[in-house]
């Protein structure tokens, strides 16, 4: 019989990018999103921001002591919801107990496929209700960069004055994207725009603006900062009236040919149900590598 995937919990990001970094390292596109935020929150905590205290990060390991998964809580969003990168069928079970022994209430579970949907129906089956879609994402990773037709303006660099700007399309993009894949505004649960970790990003030089020919701001790009050497691109936000003019295109080239530049292999989300963006981004060089989804638990 084989023996039960063990299932570690950090609160520190950085004991946990320790143990869990040969998993990572190996797959960093699949792992991009709990790796960049790790990554992040243990900058936070080495300049001394407090964490919240109720978040965890998981590492999961086979019989031999291996990584064979990984994941994370760490969304300051209701639901909260789980994180999770690939897994064993049995380890997603087991944390599906685990967390209901320990009275944390799941509502909603995002990430790798099937590992969530194991997880999720577990959970649904522990705590009642039924497991819905909420969200398909994909990851597209680029291969090689297809520029799109060239469009008036130029990429720059957001700075600390456009902070309102930033902020206000961040905010905009979830609902947007709601409204683009057919859903009702304001469906997806999302993070509601950070001004301080947006100055932060606008600091580090990861947002950019594509400027129309009169110098004007008429769309966001933003970006990661490379985590085991993958620079994840997003959001790419651009305002209703501004839409079909070529802008975004040009912008994620542009910003996508800069993280190349800095020897970063460069990947991106999509929601499946959004035919637009599937299809500006296979143009422009991207292929898609792994499906994910966000499922919520309806009671």
């Amino acid at each position: 019989m084989t023996a039960a995937p063990t299932l570690s919990f950090y609160s520190d990001p950085t004991e946990f990018l320790a143990a869990a970094e040969p998993y990572l390292a190996a797959d960093p596109v699949r792992g991009t999103v709990v790796a960049s935020v790790a990554h992040r929150m243990a900058a936070r905590r080495a300049e001394g921001v407090a964490l919240p205290e109720n978040d965890w990060w998981l590492v999961v390991r086979d019989a031999s002591g291996a990584v064979v998964g990984a994941g994370m809580r760490c969304a300051p969003f209701p639901p909260r919801p789980p994180f999770l990168l690939s897994m064993p069928d049995q380890a997603a079970v087991a944390l599906a107990h685990t967390l209901h022994r320990r009275g944390e209430r799941v509502r909603a579970v995002n990430g790798a496929l099937p590992a969530v949907r194991v997880c999720a129906e577990e959970v649904a089956r522990l705590d009642g209700g039924r497991v819905e879609v909420a969200q398909h994402t994909r990851v597209h990773v680029l291969d090689a960069l297809a520029p799109p037709a060239p469009v008036p303006g130029a990429l720059r660099v957001a700075s600390a004055a456009d902070i309102d700007l930033v902020v206000a399309w961040f905010g905009a993009f979830m609902a947007d994207a709601d409204e683009q894949a057919g859903r009702p505004r304001g469906t997806s649960a999302h993070e509601a725009p950070d001004r301080a970790e947006l100055l932060r990003r606008i600091r580090d030089g990861r947002v950019w603006f594509w400027t129309d020919g009169s110098g004007r701001p008429v769309h966001l790009t933003a970006a990661n900062p490379p985590s085991f050497g993958v620079a994840r691109v997003g959001p790419v936000y651009t305002p209703p009236e501004q839409r079909g003019r070529g802008w975004a295109g040009n912008a994620v080239a542009e910003v996508s040919r800069l993280l190349t530049a800095e020897g970063a292999r460069v990947c991106l989300f999509t929601d499946q149900a959004n035919p637009v963006s599937n299809g500006l981004y296979a143009r422009i060089g991207f292929r898609p590598l792994v499906d994910m989804a966000n499922l919520v638990l309806v009671d």
